[in-house]
């Protein structure tokens, strides 16, 4: 009897609530800390970019309007997801170069992450929002709204946990997300594509690239359809570039240069608050 030949699996963008190969074709070999190859990953381009917030920006609105609640029962439908598959994700966090100890120890923590966020989508407005005080017949209130399209950069040096702790808390407070996942760290983030995919996370909220970050650094930072720019890193040359990029059509800039992402301090809503614009309404009263 012939030996049966593995069938590989082959990573995908994820775009739009699709899986398209980069549309120059081009990859990149990843390989481990041996030095043996561990597949191929898809290389993408500045249109793949372009396509992405074109489908954020398409996505953005209706997922805006869905209701805060509805919002945090998608997210735990995602938590539920990632429990059913954290064996896959752990064993590609090892091939990462994560010890086993370490990789499960990240897979809970990101499943616990989500659902975290997904108690606050219905209350952070509660907390930030104000009625003010004003002299005069009007009733003045301030509420948080989300800012729109959000381009994610990754450190280099995260992996799962890192993905989303940085788009939690875009999503939970209705924005949409491009994100760019670290050139040496992939497996996992494309991975989670799937697990959204297959969850109720409408099509085009999240969209994730994989690729090299010099060649799309400018491209997050410029396009003028988006509306605020995480970056994480802390080399000086580049968040210069991106800030002046960013200034053209004042986009909000979020630097997270940590890469301890277990810290107890990126538990809380502020995290939330960093990408919402906050509208004030006069409303007469007394009329």
């Amino acid at each position: 009897m012939n030996k049966r030949l593995e069938v590989k699996k082959t990573y995908k963008m994820y775009i739009g609530g699709a899986f398209p190969r980069s549309e120059s074709e081009r990859y990149y070999s990843l390989k481990d800390k041996n030095g043996n190859q561990i597949a191929n990953i898809c290389r993408a381009s500045r249109k793949d970019f372009r396509n992405s917030v074109v489908a954020a920006r398409k996505a953005q609105s209706g997922w805006a309007s869905r209701t805060a609640y509805n919002r945090s029962q998608i997210l735990y439908r995602i938590a539920e997801m990632m429990e059913g598959r954290a064996s896959q994700l752990a064993e590609e966090l090892v091939l990462e170069g994560l010890s086993s100890k370490k990789a499960v120890e990240e897979v809970n923590e990101a499943i616990d992450r989500v659902v975290y966020f997904a108690g606050w989508c219905d209350k952070f407005q509660q907390i930030f929002s104000t009625v003010n005080p004003v002299a005069g017949s009007y009733f003045n209130f301030s509420v948080p709204k989300p800012t729109g399209v959000v381009s994610v950069i990754m450190p280099e040096k995260s992996s799962l946990l890192g993905l989303l702790q940085l788009i939690l808390p875009a999503i939970a407070g209705g924005n949409s997300v491009i994100v760019l996942l670290p050139q040496n760290n992939p497996l996992a983030g494309l991975t989670f594509a799937e697990i959204l995919h297959t969850s109720d996370m409408p099509g085009g909220v999240i969209n994730i690239l994989s690729g090299f970050r010099e060649e799309l650094l400018e491209q997050f930072a410029s396009h003028m359809d988006v509306n605020a720019v995480i970056y994480g890193g802390s080399d000086t040359e580049s968040l210069k570039l991106i800030q002046e990029q960013a200034s053209k059509n004042v986009k909000h800039v979020v630097v997270e240069t940590s890469n301890n992402f277990f810290d107890e301090s990126f538990k809380n809503p502020y995290c939330i608050l960093d990408l919402q614009e906050i509208k004030t309404t006069w409303h007469p009263v007394g009329i």
